[in-house]
């Protein structure tokens, strides 16, 4: 039995259900320790029970919250070592954040063996403190920053696991392009969608000729609060698109699209590179330890796509941009292939690899301490 713990948002959740579909695949019991807001996102995971154990994040910025958010953690640790206990797992893997620190920490006081998978390019807080409690450290890149020096020698590259859906859509070839067909350009922020692409966007297509607008077909993730004035601006220019607050078929739409413009957080960054298709990003301006800047910079460098930082945008320069990229097929197709090329369709398995490697210690450490 393996159980994995990782919060609800989509970032940490995703790489967490492809173990799953892995080790479910091979057998493997799973179960799921998560926070509230997996409602949202984990209604295909395949666990025999999802088990929800209180969390928060710990910031030093608000001081007198901390004292109550220290009583939430250690809550959640008594929950997950209770759990634990009764479950009797071989290992427990954590895929960062909060929500991952009660089950890690539980399972380290109980002599359970344990992992922790970071899926940037910068290791997140939760993950650096866990380090020095866990057998393994896995990564989705081959350079780990900020990973610190104690645990270096627990470092396995795995790549980002990605879920059954975006595997399934690996082998769609790129589609054409020619100058009177229709172009796909897909538009998203992320699992939970982004307010400056639905304030930007709308000005950039502004700025679009017609002759381009005309064979244009536009997807965007909006926010429901933005859907109205996006899709009034969207109606005046009269061309094609399809506005939604969430897309179930999210991985379809990537291999559908010509062109995609995204945030990169993790887990973008990996089922681009699965499905093959080449991205402007536009890294998130305030993430934690700039980690959507790195993770973009690896796959720009690959040739898979182009950075374009939040600040420096114009809508009329990025019109004419995309108006450029939209005319120039050799270099979207060269980019898609740099994207496939730069892909880790194995990254489930390797992780699986790591996870059964431990449970089989697991399992000779406890028949060992019996026959003693």
């Amino acid at each position: 039995m393996v159980v994995l713990a990782a919060g609800g948002t989509g970032g940490h959740l995703f790489p967490a259900q492809a173990l799953a579909e892995e080790l479910v695949a091979r057998g493997f019991l799973v179960h799921l320790i998560t926070d509230e807001r997996v409602a949202d996102y984990g209604k295909a995971f395949p666990a025999i029970e999802t088990h929800i154990v209180p969390s928060t994040t710990i910031s030093l910025s608000k001081p007198w919250l901390l004292p109550g958010r220290l009583y939430r953690l250690f809550r959640g640790v008594l929950q997950a070592k209770a759990i634990l206990e009764k479950l009797q797992p071989e290992v427990v893997v954590g895929f960062g954040g909060y929500p991952s620190f009660p089950p890690i920490i539980a399972a380290w006081r109980l002599g359970i063996a344990t992992c922790v998978h970071d899926q940037n390019a910068v290791m997140g807080r939760a993950n650096r403190f866990l380090s020095r409690f866990v057998d393994a450290v896995a990564s989705s890149f081959p350079k780990l920053a900020r990973l610190p020096e104690k645990a270096k020698t627990k470092l396995v590259v795995t790549g980002n696991p990605v879920r059954a859906l975006v595997m399934a859509e690996r082998a769609s070839p790129y589609p054409a392009s020619g100058a009177d067909q229709t172009f796909n350009l897909l538009v998203f922020g992320g699992s939970q969608g982004a307010r400056f692409f639905a304030d930007f966007m709308p000005k950039v297509m502004a700025e679009m000729p017609r002759a381009i607008l005309k064979n244009l077909r536009l997807t965007q993730q909006c926010r429901p609060e933005d859907l109205e004035a996006v899709k009034a601006a969207y109606q005046a220019l009269n061309f094609r698109f399809d506005l939604r607050p969430f897309f179930m078929d999210m991985p379809l739409r990537i291999a559908n699209a010509h062109l995609v413009i995204c945030r990169s957080g993790a887990s973008t960054i990996a089922e681009l590179g699965v499905i093959g298709r080449p991205a402007i990003m536009v890294p998130l301006p305030h993430a934690l330890d700039n980690d959507q800047l790195r993770n973009a910079e690896s796959f720009a460098q690959a040739g898979a796509g182009w950075i374009k930082p939040q600040t420096d945008l114009v809508p009329g320069e990025f019109a004419a941009f995309l108006t450029r990229l939209r005319y120039e097929e050799g270099e979207l197709r060269a980019a898609a292939k740099a994207a496939l090329d730069h892909g880790r369709p194995d990254a489930a398995q390797r992780l699986a690899d790591l996870t059964n490697r431990l449970a089989v210690n697991s399992a000779k450490a406890k028949l060992e301490k019996k026959s003693t």
